[in-house]
């Protein structure tokens, strides 16, 4: 609840506990063992930032954030606990909400051009090596330099074989580009299209403002990411969640530290994010976590441990709900130790025990203060939702969506001249080229065998002269024309001379 220019997250007995706006931005931490609430707190929270003007983008992998966009229902389970935590102005209520889906079956579509995405999160997609990722990077950088608009999963496709068959053409300029790299990269791709995540890039590209908008009564739009279906792989999920924050990074201005946030994203299971993440690239996302804050946006990761995150950006976490733990071995006890440890001691109760008692709808929560320190830890009962709890059916969704002002925006995909249209057409211009080749050597080849041909039928003919007037049979016959062409002229000349003296 937003009451008095804060937001009302808990209570203990005695006081309120409250996230202040001005402070939301230093980001915030929220753990727990399954069941134990740490859904709840996140929608409680997405409520209050709403309703204080503050857009907010969470990924719903259960399906049951998506009830945020209904009146909630003042059941006897919510009745007893407002009536228990005394919360006067408390009411049910729908919150401005707008869906989305990578998978474009359950809210507007959500695309980057591959170019957008970048080689970084594009090989946590697909799973690839460091040496695999370097073939990409070097793949980015020829398309660059040589103006190949890689758009969709067709131009990478193209682009890779491209660069696969003219490789010796660019190793000396960009480094070493192996046909096994190359091979596993397009195997990846394949795969990747058909678990229909070539749906995520292309054009129309999703406009980050459109993530950042309030409704006409001047309450933050909570924006929700279907994503029951992308959980199911969960390095996708990470690596999509990962590049929408690096996006908002990307596109939004320094504004330094303002009244409330623009924006605030709730990464839920983040620890799929952080597991087996190389040096290299969580370098990066610290970096990323670290600047965001100065352009306005508040960074919420929801996970089972505070281990689960790495101490850089652990540290740079300063509001922090943790709900209950268990302990049953030496490990989990070290987990439990770690997370009381990360919390100001309250003297009324000890950390690490309260950690193991707290029941479902309880936490122990730390806001940083007015002077932006950490408060002194408070054990509190976290406030009911004010709206539905649970998934909605689809024809209420569908509803939402429709109504929507992005319906249509980025419903049709665009397909512009990009890499694969270039590649295609330098290919159709070779083989057209090579065929034209082929054509005046075949016809060369063709004239040299007639020429070929004509000379040997004339060097036969020249033999089988040779041959005819050598044979017995021409001699002889010869000899028998000269004797009868001999008696014949004797005859005419005998006849003439007659014919003279007569």
């Amino acid at each position: 609840m937003y009451i008095n220019g804060k937001l009302l997250i808990g209570k203990t007995d005695k006081k309120e506990v409250c996230l202040l706006p001005n402070l939301a931005n230093r980001h915030g931490l929220i753990t727990g063992a399954s069941g134990t609430g740490k859904t709840i707190t996140s929608k409680v929270m997405a409520e209050s930032f709403s309703d204080a003007g503050v857009s907010v983008f969470m990924a719903d992998v259960k399906g049951d954030l998506a009830g945020t966009a209904v009146t909630g229902e003042m059941n006897d389970n919510i009745s007893k606990r407002v009536e228990n935590l005394k919360l006067e102005s408390f009411n049910v209520k729908e919150f401005p909400v707008r869906f989305w889906d990578v998978y474009r079956e359950k809210g507007h579509p959500i695309r980057f051009k591959v170019s957008e995405v970048g080689p970084s999160i594009l090989s946590m997609m697909l799973g690839l090596s460091e040496a695999q990722e370097g073939v990409l990077n070097i793949l980015f950088k020829i398309a660059n330099d040589e103006g190949l608009k890689l758009d969709n999963l067709k131009d990478l496709q193209s682009s890779l074989n491209y660069i696969g068959e003219n490789r010796a053409k660019y190793t000396i300029d960009y480094g070493n580009i192996t046909t096994q790299s190359v091979g596993v990269i397009l195997r990846s791709l394949s795969i990747l299209e058909n678990q229909g995540l070539d749906k995520f890039f292309g054009e129309p590209s999703l406009n980050i403002q459109d993530l950042i908008s309030v409704d006409n009564n001047g309450r933050g739009i909570v924006n929700i990411l279907d994503a029951v279906e992308l959980y199911k792989n969960p390095d996708l999920y990470s690596a999509v969640m990962l590049c929408l924050f690096t996006k908002l990074y990307d596109s939004m201005p320094e504004v330094g530290d303002l009244d409330k946030p623009k924006i605030v994203f709730f990464f839920d299971e983040a620890y799929f994010l952080f597991r087996e993440m190389p040096t290299y690239r969580l370098k990066q996302i610290e970096k990323v976590v670290r600047l965001i804050r100065s352009k306005g946006i508040g960074l919420y990761f929801i996970s089972h441990y505070t281990t689960d995150i790495p101490d850089t950006i652990l540290d740079q976490l300063g509001n922090r709900v943790q709900h209950n733990l268990r302990a049953y071995t030496p490990a989990d006890q070290k987990i439990v130790k770690a997370a009381a440890d990360s919390f100001r001691t309250n003297p009324n109760f000890n950390t690490y025990e309260t950690i193991l008692e707290l029941s479902t709808g309880e936490a122990l929560v730390a806001f940083q203060d007015e002077k932006g320190a950490p408060s002194i830890v408070e054990r509190v009962s976290i406030l009911p939702p004010q709206s539905k709890i649970g998934v909605i059916d689809d024809f209420t969704r569908n509803k939402f969506i429709n109504n929507s002002p992005l319906c249509g925006k980025y419903d049709e995909d665009v397909d512009n001249e990009s890499a694969h249209e270039v590649i295609s057409k330098k290919n159709e211009e070779r083989a057209a080229k090579k065929a034209e080749e082929d054509a005046k050597i075949a016809e060369e080849k063709a004239k040299k065998e007639e020429a070929k041909i004509k000379a040997e039928e004339e060097k036969q003919k020249a033999k089988e002269e040779r041959e005819k007037k050598n044979s017995p049979q021409y001699k002889l016959g010869k000899k028998v024309v000269n004797k009868t062409t001999d008696k014949l002229l004797n005859r005419v000349l005998n006849k003439i001379f007659k014919g003279i003296f007569k």
